[in-house]
């Protein structure tokens, strides 16, 4: 089992480079489609300045946006005794400072951790997750949770942040200037083809960086699983909880697009997950397929 999760692990860890590799070759496609249709590499300069402006106010502070959004709150230390015991052993275990706990007053199962690194993360449970799951089953879950704290997760989730703002601002530009003016002077430079290019890859950059966001936050959750069944040692607990998890049939009343990916499980339920297209837009994997890699089938 062990040597089944710690390859899992290597495969995901590549994939993911992989990935952010192919991000990096996107935004730079779109700086050239865009600097090449505009002939000017101003536009492009103001976009970068905007998206790293604002990405950087969202790192720094996505702990406390991350957890208003959900509607969570600290956990009182009396009240949670045990759910603060959990974390605390699991936070020693993997060589972590142990990260601050929130409650969400919700009857859906499902957790979430945020930060921008291990001395500014917090772990937030439903108050559904806690009537619903074992112990073994809630240490499954934190244990997952306390893994995307280890793997630096939130740090990448960060700059896929920052590559698809940066990736949608220069299209969304670009689209303006489309519809409100042109190229300027020089419109008959340049072979034409060239310029067709430019403007598919601008009008579908946006859609490519977010499928491929989407992606590495699906790899992730594969690790995160992986690295919380090797924390406890029973990964039967975690995927039981995730089976608990995935069939309950109700969203989570403060579920949004902004921070779906934060969770351990869709927070929309699985009618909205498993609807049209939307599988393709999934922030997370089928829970049949990480139940299946936890068990090793």
């Amino acid at each position: 089992m062990a040597s089944n999760l710690y390859t899992h692990q290597t495969e995901n860890i590549a994939r993911t480079w992989v990935l952010m590799v192919v991000f990096a070759l996107i935004v730079i496609g779109v700086g050239w489609a865009v600097s090449f249709y505009f002939e000017s590499p101003a536009l492009l300069y103001v976009a970068v300045a905007f998206a790293v402006f604002m990405n950087v106010g969202s790192y720094w502070f996505s702990d406390k946006i991350a957890a208003k959004m959900a509607g969570a709150h600290p956990a009182d230390e009396r009240q949670y005794q045990e759910l603060h015991n959990i974390v605390e052993n699991l936070a020693i275990t993997a060589g972590l400072p142990k990260p601050r706990v929130y409650i969400i007053d919700d009857p859906a199962p499902n957790a979430f951790a945020t930060g921008r690194n291990a001395e500014h993360a917090l772990v937030a449970v439903t108050t559904g997750l806690l009537s619903m799951m074992e112990r073994s089953e809630l240490e499954g879950v934190l244990a997952h949770e306390l893994s995307h704290i280890g793997n630096r997760d939130m740090l990448v989730a960060t700059v896929a942040v920052v590559l698809v703002g940066f990736v949608t601002i220069i299209s969304d530009i670009f689209l303006r200037a489309t519809f409100f003016g042109g190229r300027g002077s020089n419109d008959n430079r340049g072979h034409p083809a060239l310029a067709i290019l430019a403007v598919v890859m601008i009008v579908l950059a946006p859609v490519a960086a977010t499928l491929i966001r989407l992606a590495v936050s699906r790899k992730r959750e594969f690790l995160a699983d992986a690295s919380g069944a090797l924390l406890t040692r029973y990964p039967e607990g975690l995927a039981s909880a995730l089976q608990k998890i995935g069939g309950y049939p109700a969203a989570l009343r403060k579920a949004n697009t902004a921070t779906a990916h934060l969770f351990i499980s869709n927070p929309f339920g699985p009618a909205k997950a498993m609807s049209g297209l939307a599988k393709l837009f999934m922030t997370h994997p089928p829970v049949e397929e990480r139940v299946k890699a936890l068990l090793g089938k």
